[in-house]
């Protein structure tokens, strides 16, 4: 079906992590390496399969209300915030983002530690 009637989304956030464990910058734009990915990311040290995490803003939203308070996207610890589209829905498939870059879903990224002392 996504083939048929494809579907826009928008970036509502970047950020990055210079290194493990780092605090979280949130930039305007990156520039993006196939081999590397985000420019300046620590995981863009290591290669392989998660080179860029994404998520969903209205699942920031559902994480808000059932937290009852307001959640800044640096305690999420991804590097994007998409809106108006399904990331599920790229499971195993390529997809574009932006003008220029294209990723691959390699699989979920669960909650970290991190996230989880963030969160509670």
């Amino acid at each position: 079906m996504m083939n048929v009637m494809p579907q826009t989304g928008k970036i509502d956030w970047i950020s990055i992590r210079t290194e493990k464990r780092g605090a979280v910058q949130s930039i305007e734009s990156v520039v993006v390496d196939e081999a590397h990915g985000l420019e300046g990311d620590h995981y863009g040290k290591k290669g392989g399969n998660r080179m860029v995490t994404l998520i969903q803003a209205e699942h920031i939203a559902t994480v808000s209300s059932v937290l009852k308070k307001e959640v800044d996207p640096k305690l999420l610890r991804r590097n994007i915030i998409v809106s108006g589209i399904n990331l599920l829905a790229f499971k195993d498939k390529i997809f574009q983002i932006g003008a220029e870059v294209q990723l691959k879903m390699t699989g979920l990224c669960h909650p970290c530690s991190r996230m989880e002392e963030n969160l509670g």
